[in-house]
């Protein structure tokens, strides 16, 4: 393999990375909150055993429709809810600007430039004015 191949393959890898990386970031997900994965698989479970909540309902609990009626029913179990991941309300605004410039290309056939000899000569002048000069130093002090 040359180097130029796997210079690109370093390229592609390290774009997908980033591209990556902003996308999860976009979706409001921290390290804190893949910290607590491990909680709300516990809470999940816990109201498996005690409500027989499947995952979608557990999730609708405590992060869609079911969650007001969810936290009126559960005043004392609110310390295992502000444990769970993804409980943060992230203030993310994004400002994005286009400027779309049309631009008219004109292609024209190029110009060809002709060098001319000029035939022209310089002649120094000869009038006695000229050869004294018009301003001289005082020659008597």
């Amino acid at each position: 393999m040359s180097i130029i191949l796997i210079f690109t393959y370093v390229i592609k890898l390290i774009s997908i990375s980033l591209s990556l990386f902003i996308l999860i970031h976009s979706f409001g997900i921290s390290l804190s909150d893949v910290s607590q994965i491990d909680e709300f698989v516990e809470h999940a479970q816990f109201h498996s055993e005690r409500y027989g909540d499947n995952v979608f309902v557990f999730i609708s609990k405590h992060y869609g429709e079911l969650k007001a009626a969810h936290d009126k029913e559960q005043q004392e179990g609110n310390e295992d809810h502000e444990n769970l991941p993804f409980k943060h309300q992230p203030h993310i605004s994004c400002l994005t600007d286009f400027a779309i410039h049309q631009q008219k290309v004109s292609l024209r056939a190029p110009e060809f430039l002709q060098f001319k000899v000029h035939t022209f000569h310089y002649q120094a002048p000869s009038s006695s004015v000229y050869l004294e000069g018009i301003l001289q130093p005082p020659r008597l002090s």
